[in-house]
């Protein structure tokens, strides 16, 4: 309803929009609803990406939440570049302290080791 509201109010080019896709594409996440996730998450990523710009924090974390979908489905090939491109932004906006760009390094490294292991069997 929420998402409705806003396409309604804001336009669906809106950031805040892009919050909202962003909010029920997690929501189907977490309850396992891949494929009704994946295009919201990735509507809202090129949203930011057209408002906000490649380099903005918010697209960073449109991009780290599409990446942990791919993770969540085994598809750390997918996920890896887009964990790193986050990193990228977080790094240089947020500085290296930043627990954003803590949590993206941390999930470069558990991708990481996921692909070596699939790679390994």
């Amino acid at each position: 309803r929420a998402l409705d509201i806003r396409e309604r109010q804001l336009g669906s080019d809106h950031p805040h929009t892009a919050s909202s896709l962003n909010n029920l594409a997690e929501l189907y996440r977490v309850h396992g609803k891949y494929e009704s996730a994946e295009p919201l998450y990735q509507r809202a990523l090129e949203i930011r990406e057209r408002q906000l710009g490649s380099d903005h924090p918010d697209t960073a974390s449109s991009l780290n939440n599409l990446a942990w979908l791919y993770r969540d489905r085994g598809q750390y090939a997918e996920a890896l570049p887009l964990y790193q491109r986050a990193l990228a932004i977080w790094q240089k906006a947020l500085g290296e302290q930043h627990p954003h760009t803590q949590i993206a390094l941390k999930s470069i490294a558990i991708v990481t080791e996921k692909l070596a292991n699939q790679q390994g069997q």
